[in-house]
């Protein structure tokens, strides 16, 4: 079977999941698909197959890619009479999401051992929010076996561009290393604005202007609306950031790193979502700021 062959399945069809669910079914030609609620008719129109279960998706697939928030949820989707290992055939379960670089090589070892290695484990961390996963252009931080890692690599380059970066969990390492820099410079694109704001000045022309400076980025780009709309609504919640700055504060542990930025950073996003914004769009920064 070549790597273009095998069928493919994705569980969490959140924000993210749902546009790469359709590039991949493009891509493709077939996709099996499964969440929490059979919501996703449009998918099925375009050729997705629904799969009532994570062991019915599974059945029917030989990678599967999770979307799903974190490991617990993983775990609930592959335990148990309905869940991804019950159906009993070989897998490649690709964890797109953003996790704990030692959670992964752990569930890794966890269901090598249970499977008799039946079920391989790549991880593989996207960036570049929904703007991107819409677009098809997001960057794939691939960790794991070459084969694995290939094979993977087949399977997502419909949603981006996927790299190798070494073995299992360097894909979770290069996620917390983007996210470090995602909420940084979130925090600092939200204080600049409410200190351009209180000075008098226009917050689109500023911004505007400063795009095409140091000041410029993808994030600013894809945030600059909703920055001068002070429009919330939630394309990546900002409480994911606080789980995300911990699995960032395990690497700096694990590596002897005294990091400087990351413990402030991750009280900032703990106070955010203190505050009650952790629902909210990563880009309700400016609001946060602007109540302290």
């Amino acid at each position: 079977m070549s790597q273009h062959d095998a069928v493919v399945g994705v569980i969490g069809l959140g924000a993210m999941g749902r546009p790469m669910a359709e590039h991949l079914l493009r891509a493709r030609g077939a996709l099996r698909i499964t969440g929490r609620a059979r919501r996703h008719g449009d998918l099925e129109a375009l050729g997705a197959t629904w799969a009532e279960t994570p062991r019915a998706l599974a059945e029917g697939a030989d990678v599967v890619v999770s979307m799903l928030p974190d490991l617990p949820q993983l775990e609930d989707a592959l335990d148990g009479p309905d869940g991804l290992l019950a159906a009993e055939r070989p897998l490649l379960l690709v964890i797109a999401s953003t996790s704990s670089p030692t959670g992964v090589r752990a569930l890794a070892e966890r269901l090598a051992s249970a499977t008799d290695g039946r079920v391989r484990v790549v991880d593989a961390p996207v960036s570049g929010g929904v703007d991107g996963a819409t677009a098809g252009t997001l960057s794939i931080m691939l960790g794991g076996e070459g084969p694995d890692s290939a094979e993977a690599a087949a399977v997502l380059e419909a949603c981006g561009t996927p790299v190798h970066l070494g073995p299992l969990g360097a894909g979770q390492v290069a996620k917390a290393a983007n996210q470090l820099v995602v909420g940084a410079t979130m925090l600092a694109i939200a204080e600049a604005t409410v200190l351009a704001e209180r000075s008098g000045i226009d917050v689109d022309r500023l911004w505007t202007l400063l795009a095409g400076g140091y000041a410029g980025s993808n994030l600013l780009r894809s945030n600059h609306r909703r920055l001068v709309d002070e429009d919330y609504e939630p394309g990546g919640l900002a409480r994911y950031m606080v789980k995300d700055l911990g699995f960032a504060t395990d690497v700096a542990d694990a590596t002897s790193t005294h990091a400087t930025l990351l413990p402030t950073l991750r009280e900032a996003y703990v106070e955010l979502v203190e505050r009650g914004h952790g629902d909210a769009d990563l880009s309700v920064a400016r609001r946060f700021v602007a109540e302290r």
